[in-house]
């Protein structure tokens, strides 16, 4: 894959997680226990995060082990395979303890 690719499948990474980011401003677990369409949404984003860091080069993957390029890819497999074991602190911890570091290192990378 091309440079350009990857900053593409970077910028698509970056765009998922502020989407996830703002989702989840101002909301609380409980929130995504009672609300279906913030769950489904966070999901959704959390899968096409996974998506995109899937078609970013190996080369680049290597070359920048500070993002957990295999949890992430996992993460999408897992929300699309398992969905039926899904944890939704899990989700949660994820789109408010994780997303937020992942977004830094993402812009870094892009900038």
């Amino acid at each position: 894959m091309s440079r350009r690719n990857d900053a593409t499948s970077l910028r698509h990474m970056l765009d998922h997680a502020g989407e996830i980011l703002s989702l989840a401003q101002g909301r609380s677990l409980e929130d995504l226990e009672n609300d279906r369409n913030l769950e489904l949404s966070l999901l959704h984003l959390l899968a096409l995060l996974g998506e995109s860091a899937g078609r970013v080069s190996e080369a680049f993957q290597t070359a920048h082990p500070e993002v957990p390029w295999a949890l992430i890819i996992a993460t999408r497999n897992f929300l699309l395979h398992a969905y039926d074991r899904v944890n939704r602190r899990t989700v949660w911890r994820t789109a408010t303890e994780d997303i937020p570091p992942l977004a830094k290192t993402l812009e870094r990378l892009l900038g």
